[in-house]
């Protein structure tokens, strides 16, 4: 089978990018000093602020989702700081490390990788004296989802601390109402939900929040949200030199995020979600989370026995044109991780599970691919007849 010239990117990030979005960055470099790019960056921020269901403040920063959770965390705690950290999976163990090297004394809830944290869980370690509670709610390493994420939040704010959440992988895929939640900073990127190449961080603020920022006199010189607030306020301009052109990428996604709604974009990824678990489990294969746990927008299918999950990647990539991503972390060799993110629909849905269970077959592996894109076709509601 010939592959197809264009490769269909199925990674849980980076992921695919609409055609508008592409073309919004060839527009010519502007200045970040003047008016053209205060009325881009005031665009975008209000427009920020409806993904994040947030009247907070929100920032864009030039660099990688991790680099929006340092940016959290040193802006927050202060060396001697206690954080409690829920660690599922590799995200929670790097938000972990990245308190402690901040000097914060870090208490983790261990969770069961394709799991998430309890309230019972959580409850028991939490103490009066926590500055922040720390997790992630959509473990890209291993598809599971926090579902409990709400009451998790009320737990932390009757005990005095501060919500942080990585939602590097879910935001704008499914159900995020920061506010409503009382999340008090909240991070996610560019290259996975929203639809654009990576390099940006969105981050949201509330005023509990800022109350300790305020109190840090230890705040980061790159990432110091006070100094972003500042700039923000006085020229609608941000402290450093930003990248522009995934500025205007950043500003046509979510013009389009706008133009389908916040609620039709969370169900086409709810809805292909379901596509993709029905076709997986069709073909007789096991996703790693449990249903209660399971993801709208990453897929993670436990590779059969005796397959290679190296050279099933290979297959779907080289003679099919799909590119997946392998495990990471200790099930680095149990699964393949599938994105659903972003512009996903069913033609992805449809050429992913196509690629996947011949590769399957081609290694001897034998499925019914037939089986497999009916049940997809009944989720996505193509069914015929």
């Amino acid at each position: 089978m010939m592959r197809p010239e264009r490769m269909l990117v199925m990674l849980p990030g980076p992921t695919n990018v609409p055609e508008r979005v592409v073309r919004a960055m060839l527009k010519p470099v502007m200045g970040h000093r003047g008016p053209e790019f205060r009325e881009l960056h005031e665009r975008i921020i209000e427009n920020a602020k409806y993904v994040f269901q947030t009247e907070g403040d929100v920032f864009v920063l030039t660099c990688s989702g991790t680099g929006g959770i340092s940016c959290a965390l040193e802006n927050l705690l202060k060396p001697g700081d206690k954080a409690v950290v829920a660690v599922s999976g590799v995200f929670g163990e790097r938000m972990a490390e990245t308190a402690r090297r901040r000097g914060a004394e870090v208490v983790e809830v261990p969770v069961e990788w394709g799991e998430a944290p309890t309230p019972d869980e959580v409850e028991e370690v939490l103490k009066d004296d926590v500055k922040a509670f720390c997790l992630v709610y959509n473990e890209t390493s291993t598809g599971a989802k926090a579902r409990d994420l709400k009451v998790l939040c009320e737990l932390a704010k009757d005990h005095g601390a501060l919500v942080v959440v990585d939602a590097v992988s879910i935001l704008g895929g499914d159900e995020l109402p920061v506010d409503e939640w009382g999340i008090d900073v909240c991070v996610t990127g560019s290259q996975k939900c929203l639809a654009c190449p990576p390099g940006l961080a969105l981050i949201s603020v509330s005023e509990d929040a800022w109350k300790t920022i305020e109190e840090n006199p230890s705040r980061p010189f790159y990432f110091d949200l006070i100094r972003a607030r500042e700039f923000w306020e006085e020229r609608h301009e941000t402290p450093f030199t930003p990248a522009i052109p995934l500025f205007y990428a950043l500003d046509e996604a979510l013009i389009m995020i706008r133009e389908e709604g916040l609620e039709a974009r969370i169900e086409r990824h709810a809805r292909c979600a379901r596509a993709f678990y029905s076709a997986v489990e069709a073909m007789g294969l096991e996703v790693f989370p449990r249903p209660e746990f399971r993801s709208n927008t990453v897929i993670a299918v436990k590779v059969p026995s005796g397959v290679d999950p190296r050279r099933l990647r290979e297959i779907m990539k080289e003679e099919y044109g799909v590119l997946v991503a392998g495990g990471m972390g200790k099930i680095r060799n149990l699964v393949i991780r599938i994105g659903c993110m972003g512009i996903i629909s069913a033609r992805e849905v449809i050429l992913t599970l196509t690629a996947l269970g011949n590769a399957l077959n081609n290694l001897g592996h034998e499925n019914d691919v037939g089986a497999a894109l009916r049940a997809a076709r009944r989720e996505l509601g193509l069914a015929r007849g």
